[in-house]
Formats: structure tokens, C-alpha cells, sequence
């Protein structure tokens, strides 16, 4: 490990103009490139102390030995020279996008003498027309296929073109009207190309004037009864809109545009993009990559941009590009973009509207390509056992932690306290296992007591099922609750009721795990550790995950651990905490919406959707049907006396809130005519659902 001090230039080597420099390791390899529009300023900051730097640039500037530059004269031109170096050095600590996968091109060979249509992958050619990418491969021969009566190109092989060439007959699709047959002289080479140019005219988005073409064309032949033709032209124009009905109309007003869309963590960052053409998604492409380096949305939006347009040039840069955040500053990208176009280049953040709309559909697509890319990771078996290799190496475990469980805190400044334990076996989620608690001994906003709550009902259930199993041996019984307050008689029976599914296996909180991981810092595991002290529980390790650095705490340690960039182990805690924070949320929102929603009706026993919505529609509020007499309530359709009697009793228990004031009139503010809600609290032990179709449901305890 290097010090920076030792290889640091001094303040005057360094010109205060922009550029690009590298830094470079021990065996001279350039392990980072960066513009920079002062180079004096920006070195400065990569010497600084390095307890103050981010601990990603903290092991970059440790891990070089050198640092070297060279002068440019505008900002573009370091753009340009920083996207030209990543490329030959293919730096370390740089950002890099590497596609989750090889897709496919619709490619018009324009560089031949008979262009040919055909799919490519892998990189561009010069003097090819690319459309796309798409997500499949037979996409592309489906479209094509329908194409082909309209604009019949050559799609054959040059071993298949010049076989038929020297025999004089023509492949299948010559003889069915799908290709013209240049190679048999049926067309010259100019009227090939030219038919390949509008080809790509028509793919290009340019699809309106080949439509209205056709249909003036069918109509003169159908006025001068050739109706043959006019059937054939008829045929050509439903397979045309066949062909665009395959790419749907996103932006009404024919617009050429790409959308980019970030989705990332501390950690990853996945980019989407929708290439736009004529209105119509024509193409959607995707990338993944390490965030090696400390960098903002805009950044990654800046890398994304040079990767995708760094070899394009004229109408492959569209006339507008839209982000979710501008690179910083914004001026050098959109000059370079508009150099590699040739015309002017629109970079900006869509507002409102269908392309704000658009922009939402892409950003969904980035989110769940980061999830998919993060769950392929894990579900690899080698992937998943190195990664528990290295939290127990980490966490100095004595085995690996095959059942980890993380818990979660969530509330909405101090309401609805809740909090969430999800579970990991072997690396895996097992939503079965999952559980979420209402916090009951207090009130108000606490995350450490609450954690130390959550970890203590947890664990006294664990021990309730050791000793409904006989699992305790002499002496080892537990004698208080982990207050201090002995425990009275049955307690432990009392508290395993229902325990076993049907089939008599344990669940619910049968099982130990080997680590527990709560998300938070020092207090938090603090808390968690005091909890499993106070119950006797001395074999199950603790450990914490501090978002902002994504660092591990350990109980009554100073220091956190912090594993590598590139740990599975880190990934996997990760996720571990990333679940739980969702799992946490989900609940609290369901909690506070049913809050919202709730009406003293709910507590009538056998009253219904049906009859309460008839009774609030007769009445008009809660109000107004709480001063109602028990004959006035008989009158709604559907309610007898004895339930008439039940409603009464009910709304007459339930004491009405205080009026509503309106602060700016000094008003005081009626019921709502809907029967808005007035009083509630959730039943303790009240049965919750998980947040997700497939998660069963479980009991609050």
C-alpha cells in the first residue's frame, strides 16, 4: 500500500487548465482515468487526509504509485481523450458498463454492392445500418419476413448469392416474390440499393410516406380494375402495419429520442435505455455495473452516454437523449454529443407528459434488471457458499451462518412503530420464515429500544420452544423473562401455542439462527446484543449494516469491519438488509392506510361491506348514524333490530374525536359525508399479510 504523500506532484507542477490524467500503479498499469476542467483543483482532492476521503478513492490513490497528465484545450476534447483511454487501458477503478448480455441488430450491409439484410451481434461496422438492439433474435426475422413483400432485399449468405449467380436460378424466396433476385440480374445493383434504402428509410421510423405511397397505388389500380394488384397492394399495406403494430406508439409525436434510466446502491448500478424512433420503441438495451469508484447519478449518466455513443456517429445519436439526472457540468457533454451527430443534440430531464410517463416504464425496467442481476448472483451455489465463507471469516465464526436473520425498524415520525425479521438459509430467502412486529412496550420513536423489544419477543419464543421440546438439560432452564422478573408458571407452555403447522413441523420462531444482522450501527447492535444477554443466549452472533458506507458492526467494537468491494459476503449481507428494510416498510404502510381507513362500524360484529356502505349511504356520515334512533336504523334494507341494537351499542361505546378546526377560519370542521375514519387501534396479535403474493401469512407477536 502506497502513501499518496510519496508520489504526490507539487501545487505548481499542476496547470490550471482542463484535461485528463491517469493514475498508475507500482508496475506502471493505469488503474484510473479522470477529466477534469482544472486539473490543479481536482488533483488536490485526491490528496487530501485520507481519513476524509470516500473509502473507494481511499484504496485508489493507495493502491497507485504515480500521477500523470496531459493538457487539452477545451472540456470536449477531454471527453473525448478520457473515453479514448478507458477504452485502450481498461482502468481498474474506472466505471464500466458490461451488457447482461449480447444483443441482437437488424443490419442492412449498405458497404456491399447488394446489401443484404441480415442479424448481427458484437461490435459495429463501418458502412452498416444498425436498428435495434432487440431483445430476441426471432424479433428481428419475424419483422423482417414481414418486410420482405414490401422491400424484397437480399437476406442470403454471399456462398448462397454466389451459387445462385452461377447456376442462374434464384433461391427459394426468388421464386416467392421475398427477395428481388439481384443475383440473377432480375434487378440492377442500383435498383437493389435503392430498395435496401428505403428498407432502412422505413425501419428508420420514416414509415408514413411508404403507407400513403402504397395506398395511392392501390387505389389507381383498383379505378383502372386491375384489382389483382390492387388486392397485392392491399396485402403489402396490412403487412407494413402488421410490422409496426410489433412496436408500439409511446410518444405521439413521432419523436427520435433514447431514454436512459439509472438504477442503483452503494454498491451496483444497472442503466436502461429505450432507443426511440418515429414515436415507437424500437429497441431496448441494458447494462450493469461496480461502482468502483465514488460517483454520482449524474456521473454514471455521463459513462453510460459515452459508452453508447463513443463509435456513433450522424443518426445514430438522436436528436434528443433524456435522463434522469445531468451530468455536471452538462455544457461539454451535449457539445460533444451534437459534434458526434453533426446537428444539434437536446440533453435534458423530462418534466412531464408521455415522456415523463416513459421515463417511469424505463426506470421500472432498470430496477428490476438490478434485482435480476443481483438475485442471479445469489442464487449461485458456489456464489452463496463463498459468500458465507466470508462473513464467517470476517465475523471470526466459528462455521459459516447458514440461517441468517435481520431485522428492521420502520415508522412514520414515531407512528406505527413496526419492525421486520426476514430470514436467509444457505443464502437464500425462506419468505415461510419471515414474521413482522407491532411495537407495543412504548410509545413514539425510538429505533434502539425498539430493536432491543423486537430481539427479546423474538428470542423468548425460541426458548419457549426449547422447553415445550425438552431441548433444556438440568440447570439450564431459564428463570427470569430477561427483565429480571421471574417468570410465572406455564409462561413458557402459554407462549407456544400453535407452533406446528399441520403436519407437525416446528415454525414460526422453532429455529435458532447462527447470525443476526440488524440494520443500523453501533447503538442498534448494542441493543440487540443487551437483549440476547438479558435471556441467557450466548451462541448466536450479532452483527450490524450501516447503510451510508455499508460498513459491519460488531458488538463492543470502536471500529466497524469493512469488508472488500468485491466480498460476496458483503453483497449477501446486503441483501440480507435490503429485504428486511422492504419487508419493515411494507408493513408500516399497510398499517397506516388501514389506520386512515378504519370506522367504528369495523368493531360491529356481522356487519359487513355491503350493509355498512348502505348504512353511511342512508345516513350520509358516522355522525349522523350514531344520533340515530334503533327504529331509524331498521329502516336501511338488510338491517333487523338486533342488529340495529348492535350498531347502536357499538357507535354509543365509541366516543367521537374532537372536532376538526380549520386554523385559517377558526371553522369547525364536519365528518366527511363518507364515514371518514374517527377511532382506531390495531388488535394486538392481529393477523398481517407479507407484502409480496407469495408470502404466507403470518401472526404478529
Amino acid at each position: 500500500m502506497a502513501d499518496p504523500s510519496s508520489y504526490r506532484p507539487k501545487p505548481g507542477q499542476i496547470p490550471d487548465s482542463p484535461g485528463v490524467y491517469r493514475f498508475r500503479d507500482e508496475h506502471r498499469r493505469v488503474i484510473y482515468v479522470g477529466k477534469a476542467k482544472s486539473l490543479r483543483q481536482r488533483l488536490a482532492n485526491y490528496f487530501q487526509d485520507l481519513a476524509g476521503l470516500h473509502p473507494r478513492t481511499r484504496s485508489m490513490v493507495t493502491t497507485a504509485a504515480s500521477v500523470e497528465w496531459t493538457v487539452v484545450s477545451t472540456e470536449v476534447e477531454a471527453l473525448q481523450l478520457e473515453y479514448s483511454w478507458i477504452k485502450e487501458y481498461d482502468p481498474r477503478f474506472n466505471v464500466k458498463y458490461r451488457d447482461d448480455k449480447s444483443y441482437p441488430y437488424l443490419a442492412v450491409t449498405m458497404n456491399e454492392e447488394y446489401p443484404r439484410v441480415q442479424v448481427m451481434r458484437g461490435h459495429k461496422k463501418k458502412g452498416v445500418r444498425y436498428f435495434g438492439p432487440y431483445g430476441h433474435a426471432w424479433a428481428i426475422r419475424d419483422t423482417v419476413d414481414l418486410l420482405l413483400r414490401v422491400f424484397p432485399v437480399r437476406t442470403c449468405s454471399a456462398g448462397v448469392f454466389k451459387n445462385a449467380a452461377r447456376t442462374g436460378r434464384p433461391c427459394l424466396l426468388g421464386y416467392i416474390g421475398k427477395c428481388s433476385a439481384p443475383c440473377v440480374g432480375r434487378v440492377s445493383a442500383e435498383e437493389h440499393r435503392e430498395l435496401a434504402e428505403e428498407f432502412s428509410d422505413f425501419m428508420a421510423g420514416r414509415t408514413g410516406t411508404y403507407l400513403r405511397r402504397l395506398e395511392k397505388q392501390m387505389t389507381e389500380a383498383a379505378e383502372e380494375m386491375e384489382y389483382e394488384r390492387a388486392a397485392r397492394l392491399r396485402d403489402d399495406i396490412g403487412a407494413l402495419k402488421k410490422a409496426m403494430e410489433k412496436s408500439a406508439v409511446v410518444l405521439a409525436d413521432a419523436t427520435d429520442a433514447d431514454l436512459i434510466a439509472v438504477a442503483e446502491d452503494e454498491l451496483e448500478a444497472a442503466v436502461q435505455i429505450f432507443h426511440v424512433r418515429g414515436g415507437r420503441v424500437r429497441g431496448q438495451r441494458g447494462w450493469v455495473t461496480d461502482k468502483v469508484e465514488e460517483i454520482t447519478t449524474g456521473a454514471l449518466v455521463e459513462h453510460a452516454l459515452q459508452q453508447l455513443y463513443g463509435e456513433e456517429t450522424g443518426d445514430s445519436v438522436p436528436k434528443e437523449v433524456l435522463v434522469p439526472a445531468l451530468p455536471d457540468p452538462v455544457e461539454p457533454v451535449q457539445e460533444w454529443l451534437t459534434q458526434r451527430r453533426g446537428s444539434n443534440v437536446s440533453l435534458r430531464i423530462p418534466q412531464r407528459g408521455d415522456k415523463k410517463a416513459l421515463m417511469e416504464t424505463v426506470e421500472r425496467n432498470a430496477q428490476q434488471s438490478l434485482v435480476l442481476h443481483k438475485t442471479k448472483r445469489a442464487s449461485d451455489l458456489t456464489t452463496r457458499s463463498r459468500a458465507l465463507e466470508e462473513i464467517a471469516e470476517a465475523l471470526d465464526l466459528d462455521s459459516a451462518p447458514l440461517r441468517i436473520e435481520c431485522y428492521d425498524i420502520s415508522h412514520l415520525q414515531g407512528d406505527d412503530v413496526v419492525a421486520s425479521m426476514v430470514v436467509f438459509e444457505d443464502g437464500l430467502q425462506r419468505k415461510g420464515e419471515y414474521r413482522r412486529f407491532q411495537i407495543k412496550g412504548f410509545e413514539g420513536q425510538d429505533d434502539v429500544r425498539s430493536m432491543h423489544e423486537v430481539i427479546t419477543r423474538r428470542f423468548r419464543r425460541y426458548l419457549a420452544e426449547k422447553e415445550r421440546t425438552g431441548e433444556w438439560a438440568d440447570g439450564d432452564r431459564p428463570e427470569t423473562d430477561g427483565n429480571g422478573d421471574s417468570l410465572p408458571d406455564g409462561t413458557m407452555n402459554g407462549l407456544t401455542g400453535g407452533l406446528k403447522d399441520d403436519d407437525g413441523r416446528p415454525r414460526r420462531f422453532a429455529y435458532p439462527p447462527q447470525l443476526v444482522v440488524v440494520d443500523g450501527g453501533q447503538p442498534q447492535v448494542a441493543a440487540a446484543k443487551r437483549a440476547l444477554d438479558e435471556l441467557g443466549i450466548d451462541d448466536i452472533a450479532v452483527c450490524g449494516l450501516a447503510k451510508r458506507l455499508e460498513e459491519v458492526w460488531l458488538p463492543g467494537e470502536d471500529d466497524p469491519v469493512v469488508l472488500p468491494r468485491t466480498s460476496e459476503g458483503l453483497y449477501l449481507l446486503q441483501r440480507v438488509r435490503d429485504e428486511a428494510h422492504r419487508f419493515a416498510i411494507t408493513y408500516q404502510r399497510v398499517k397506516r392506510a388501514k389506520r386512515f381507513r378504519s370506522s367504528p362500524l369495523d368493531d360491529v360484529a356481522g356487519l359487513g361491506e355491503t350493509r355498512k356502505q348502505a348504512l353511511i349511504k342512508h345516513f350520509g356520515s358516522v355522525k349522523k348514524l350514531r344520533s340515530a334512533t334503533i327504529e331509524q336504523i331498521c329502516e336501511v334494507p338488510g338491517i333487523g333490530r338486533k342488529t340495529a341494537e348492535t350498531i347502536a351499542a357499538a357507535l354509543a361505546r365509541t366516543a367521537p374525536p374532537a372536532p376538526a378546526v380549520n386554523t385559517a377560519t377558526g371553522e369547525i370542521m364536519e365528518d366527511d359525508e363518507n364515514g371518514a375514519p374517527e377511532t382506531t387501534a390495531d388488535a394486538p396479535g392481529e393477523p398481517v399479510s407479507a407484502g409480496a403474493p407469495d408470502e404466507r401469512r403470518g401472526q404478529e407477536r
